[in-house]
């Protein structure tokens, strides 16, 4: 689905004026504005009840525009930027003077992107400056990879959506961090860590904590409504019924591994085997068993090559302790 030209050039109005725009990427829905007007980059804040503290990732339209939004860009981030962009990757490196200090969190540094969406590209290219966008919902909930999803939890607190159809990797930007020497991931995403190291040529570690604050670090993040639990693929059925016996509403994201009928009072979720296709769906399934009524939702970890090392790290983060 593409949005109509008009659409296009009223939302870029809209960023041009200080407002909050929501507009489709690849990975999720994202709620931007003028990164560089520090007002318009707190009403994102607001609008999420997020943490000022909490970078945002600017959003330009090619690596071409990237000059004033950052310092420079080393040859091993250049070299993924050329193989990954337009895409899911998001590269964190010092920040240049463009960018408004709130939407990097008071940090020396920024994330930035090009986002691997037609309908994102074209609106940036209207606007012509970088948008800083965090995913279009509340803080610390399940991103939103449609129109209506955004519309549902923000309502009014945006000035425009710009409806792109739905999201079609369905899980955030990876985010390198390429400020030093040595090049880390600081959160896993939608390019596979194996694809990035190909294109290096070496290893690249996953950090369990650092000292670069990036977006979907929170203990608790991506979280429906409802209490994750995590367990091991072969226990997810019998955990499932346990709770059920307790009086839970109980939602089930059952292994492909796994053919175990669930009696009444489960929804179950049959969980794709392609990584690629429960990466696309995953935060609708979340959202689908909050729509259901379910309290608890018993899920296992998948193997965390490829796309399965975003995945599991997105029910961790919602399996979190909750704020």
């Amino acid at each position: 689905m593409t949005a109509a030209a008009g659409d296009i050039e009223k939302a870029a109005g809209v960023l041009r004026d200080g407002g909050l725009v929501a507009f489709p990427t690849e990975t999720v829905y994202g709620l931007g504005a003028d990164a560089s007007d520090p007002a318009a980059v707190a009403r994102i804040f607001q609008a999420k009840g997020r943490p000022p503290t909490h970078p945002l990732i600017v959003h330009v339209a090619g690596a071409e525009y990237l000059d004033g939004w950052v310092e420079k860009v080393p040859e091993p981030a250049r070299l993924l930027a050329e193989q990954f962009w337009p895409g899911p990757l998001t590269l964190v490196l010092r920040r240049g003077p463009r960018v408004s200090s709130a939407a990097t969190g008071g940090l020396e540094t920024v994330g930035v992107r090009v986002p691997g969406h037609p309908v994102a590209l074209a609106l940036l290219a209207a606007f012509g400056g970088g948008a800083a966008a965090p995913s279009a919902n509340r803080f610390g909930s399940v991103s939103p990879t449609t129109a209506d999803h955004v519309r549902a939890e923000l309502g009014d607190a945006v000035d425009f959506v710009l409806d792109g159809g739905p999201c079609q990797v369905g899980v955030e930007s990876t985010i390198v961090d390429a400020t030093g020497d040595t090049l880390s991931i600081l959160r896993p995403g939608g390019v596979p860590r194996e694809d990035l190291e190909a294109v290096l040529g070496g290893s690249l570690e996953v950090p369990s904590a650092s000292p670069i604050r990036v977006p979907g670090q929170h203990p608790s993040h991506y979280a429906p409504r409802a209490r994750v639990v995590l367990v091991e693929p072969d226990r997810v059925a019998a955990e499932a019924q346990r709770a059920h016996g307790l009086g839970h509403r109980v939602g089930v994201f059952l292994p492909p591994s796994q053919d175990s009928v669930l009696g009444e009072g489960c929804a179950v979720v049959s969980v794709p085997a392609s990584m690629a296709e429960y990466a696309r769906g995953l935060y609708g399934y979340l959202r689908e068993l909050d729509r259901q009524g379910c309290d608890l939702i018993v899920a296992s970890l998948p193997e965390e090559t490829g796309l399965g090392l975003a995945i599991a790290n997105r029910l961790r983060r919602a399996a979190g302790p909750r704020r």
